[in-house]
């Protein structure tokens, strides 16, 4: 197939994808085609990136401590794109963590695929879980490591491969996310803690979705499942929770060291501005001690499961990310088309993203939604589907079937 027919594909399939002009707006309300929404699609859980009145904060902060870099970079950060906040916020991150090291890359995506690319070496095994990020699965792809794919969530089956694997390479990872961003559920980090040791393993950790709003002190499933000091290298994009952009990879020393000097996705790259390293610097012991933001969303995802369970709509995640499945790709774009028509942005997540036939609505909650908005989101998508159910049902007698 080539391009033409294959993007002719994907419109047949309901897969189109395309961008869309949307301007974020003050307390997670955006502006799309001008239109003013409320988002349920936004990673921003903790309202961070969304607080214009935080945003002039710093700015003054940053004018009047004569530390403004500039907006570009202009080199990587092994040339002249390293200025002294890289490595301010690093060693705040890695005090946090009580950990040797931490490395700033410049995003989820480049943290990733430098990691599982250069850190495993050949001869080495990395066992993933089958619904790791594609960021993930592209890493091991780069690998020069072997690796193979566990069965989701199921520890058994990754038992089972380490036990054949065992003593057939110099070291194998075990790699999983911490909070699955398309089903909203959790890694049990205490099993794969206690797998890794059993084994003699190293364990990576994907926090991109629970770094800032799990944890006593915001620092992730990892620290909530008291298993920090068991974990290899935790990978935490800054992209959600913390409000910012680029991402922490927090390890040892020798780790760390053996990233800078191998890891493709961190040397030729232009680094990140060093404003948006200030702007996370900024922020991060604000986030750490932002316990009752936590609470807030806590609040808010158990009234959501409450009303979900009030409407007959299942509840298949007990986090903030909860998707609502409803089968094709067709009726997934057709409910995302009614949310917005009545001021509610949720773009549909579609196969190949998903499974075929898992098409589904991924609601974001964050703290700048209320009671009164679940409420509304939850009539809305309830009266569609009931309408839809209706309406299959009275085709099927007019069919006589």
């Amino acid at each position: 197939m080539n391009i033409s027919q294959q993007l002719d594909s994907f419109k047949e399939n309901e897969q189109w994808r395309s961008l869309k002009n949307i301007d974020r707006q003050h307390h997670g309300k955006i502006k799309k085609d001008g239109i003013l929404l409320d988002s349920f699609i936004s990673n921003d859980y903790l309202g961070i990136a969304s607080d214009q009145d935080r945003y002039f904060s710093f700015l003054t902060t940053l004018q009047n401590s004569n530390q403004f870099n500039g907006f570009g970079a202009a080199s990587s950060r092994l040339l002249e794109g390293n200025a002294s906040v890289f490595e301010r916020f690093e060693q705040k991150v890695a005090t946090s963590f009580q950990k040797e090291a931490c490395l700033f890359m410049n995003s989820g995506y480049h943290a990733n695929i430098g990691v599982l690319s250069s850190i495993p070496q050949k001869g080495d095994l990395i066992l993933s879980d089958k619904l790791n990020h594609a960021s993930i699965v592209d890493g091991l792809k780069l690998s020069n490591a072997h690796f193979e794919r566990y069965k989701h969530l199921d520890y058994t089956h990754l038992e089972r491969l380490l036990q054949k694997h065992k003593d057939h390479f110099n070291s194998i990872f075990i790699v999983s996310e911490a909070l699955f961003s398309m089903d909203g559920d959790t890694a049990n980090l205490k099993v794969l803690s206690q797998l890794k040791e059993k084994y003699n393993a190293h364990l990576i950790i994907d926090e991109a979705h629970s770094i800032g709003t799990f944890g006593k002190n915001g620092l992730g499933i990892c620290e909530e499942s008291g298993v920090l000091n068991q974990i290899d290298i935790i990978v935490a994009p800054c992209g959600k929770a913390l409000g910012g952009v680029g991402a922490i990879v927090v390890l040892s020393q020798e780790w760390k060291d053996f990233l800078i000097n191998t890891s493709r996705s961190f040397i030729y790259t232009t680094s990140l501005p060093p404003i948006n390293v200030e702007w996370l610097a900024y922020n991060w012991s604000y986030i750490l001690n932002q316990k009752v933001l936590r609470n807030r969303l806590t609040q808010l995802v158990t009234y959501f499961k409450k009303e979900c369970l009030k409407r007959n709509l299942p509840v298949l995640s007990d986090t903030y990310i909860q998707p609502i499945i409803v089968g094709d790709n067709e009726t997934a774009i057709s409910l995302a088309n009614y949310l917005e028509s009545e001021g509610i942005y949720c773009a549909p997540i579609r196969n190949p993203t998903v499974p075929k036939n898992t098409a589904r609505l991924r609601l974001s909650i964050t703290v700048n939604h209320t009671e009164t908005l679940i409420d509304k989101v939850l009539d809305l998508i309830s009266d569609y589907l009931l309408t839809k159910k209706t309406e299959h049902e009275n085709t099927l007698v007019k069919e006589g079937r």
